[in-house]
């Protein structure tokens, strides 16, 4: 377990009269470079294959889309009410219901603008000025980048392949021993794929009740999952907080629409602070997002899609070299461990881009300390794609 450093020294940038705050100097989401870069060079005429950026390479479910093209023919699209509209917020609810078994009110459902806008509230609603927060490493980084933004401190815990890349319920006990407010757990996670399993989960709501910290629950990859059923949070208590959203599963990354579960204690400050910083979710997309639960049947389709990609993948690529690769239980990315060819993988990323045209996302991205070891690949692009940047893949890495 590792706390990361803050800066010694503010930044002071040529043309401002002062060094700017601590929170301004976040590390970039070096997935977004790489697709910057991806981009420029696809614009110029090359011929690239997307693999950093996790989103699905499919539009919004067809009843999601005609509810957004009527409502803008005949709707005023003003404000909703900051929590989201009370439709969206009940059919969310009985959608929870339907898939877990687990009775939520719609009363603690919070329409969000993203699961990103869902993290800024739930960390601002529960977090004060300097607590700190346990992150498994490795992980999503907007997490811990968010976290220091608003001046709190995430609290690094190094996960192993023993552990299938999860935290445990020993790791609560250390996070309480070291006065950390709480602890955020992704099942699937990104980016390893891997999921919380047998009574893991359970034992962490559990510790998390017995020491008084925060349980927020990342499930915004649930649905995609490909041996078993992912779990919530949910199932082992009320108190926790769950952070889910329209983007994956949905397949609805642009529409920037996402959700919360929490206590019914939270809902009012949550409230309070989506009126102020950001009034209401985005009305279209909402509107949308009311159609997207009628297109699970597509949905499922596109999941098809996914477990293709994700079998062939794991056949092909250990074939080029690519052996080690974590358990991908869900979601649709493979982490890939690369030291038998770089102990840089932000350098390797940049050469397999330029020299086969195929962006992937190296690993330091999700964890500052062993990530130079690892790349990950989105796999849900279309199927001919994932295909050739196998072979693309293959005969670069014979090179190498």
């Amino acid at each position: 377990m590792r706390e990361e450093n803050p800066l010694k020294e503010k930044p002071k940038l040529p043309g401002l009269p002062r060094s700017l705050p601590e929170g301004r100097s976040i590390d970039p989401f070096i997935v977004m470079d790489v697709m910057a870069e991806a981009n420029a060079r696809q614009a110029n005429g090359e011929d690239i294959i997307h693999m950093e950026v996790g989103q699905p390479a499919t539009p919004a479910p067809r009843a999601a889309r005609e509810r957004a093209r009527n409502a803008l023919e005949t709707e005023r699209l003003g404000y909703t009410e900051a929590l989201g509209m009370p439709a969206l917020r009940e059919l969310i609810a009985s959608y929870v219901k339907e898939r877990y078994g687990a009775s939520v009110g719609p009363e603690r459902v919070v329409v969000t603008a993203g699961s990103s806008a869902g993290f800024v509230l739930a960390f601002l609603a529960i977090l004060a000025s300097g607590d700190s927060l346990g992150l498994p490493s490795p992980g999503y980084p907007c997490y811990r980048q968010i976290l220091k933004a608003l001046g709190l401190s995430p609290r690094l815990i190094e996960t192993s392949a023993e552990g299938r890349w999860m935290p445990s319920a020993g790791d609560v006990d250390r996070l309480a021993a070291e006065d950390a407010a709480g602890i955020l757990l992704a099942s699937p996670n990104n980016p390893t794929g891997t999921m919380v399993v047998g009574d893991r989960l359970a034992e962490i709501a559990a510790a998390c009740r017995r020491k008084g910290l925060w349980l927020i629950s990342d499930e915004i990859y649930h649905g995609l999952e490909y041996d078993a059923p992912a779990e919530t949070a949910l199932a082992h208590s009320d108190e926790v907080i769950v952070v889910n959203s329209f983007s994956k599963y949905f397949s609805m990354t642009g529409w920037r629409i996402g959700w919360l579960v929490v206590p019914e204690a939270l809902v009012r400050p949550i409230e309070r602070l989506a009126q102020n910083l950001y009034i209401s979710p985005p009305t279209i997309s909402q509107i949308a997002a009311l159609g997207a639960f009628d297109g699970i049947d597509e949905l499922e389709a596109i999941k098809g899609n996914y477990a293709r990609n994700r079998a062939m993948l794991l056949e092909e690529l250990p074939r080029a070299g690519l052996s080690d690769i974590l358990p991908a239980d869900g979601a649709f990315y493979l982490y890939a461990d690369v030291s038998r060819f770089t102990d840089d993988s932000e350098a390797f990323a940049k050469a397999m881009l330029r020299d086969v045209g195929v962006a992937v996302t190296p690993g330091i991205d999700f964890d500052p300390d062993r990530g130079q070891s690892y790349v990950r690949l989105c796999y849900s692009g279309p199927e001919a794609s994932m295909r050739e940047a196998a072979v693309r893949i293959g005969a670069w890495l014979k090179k190498q």
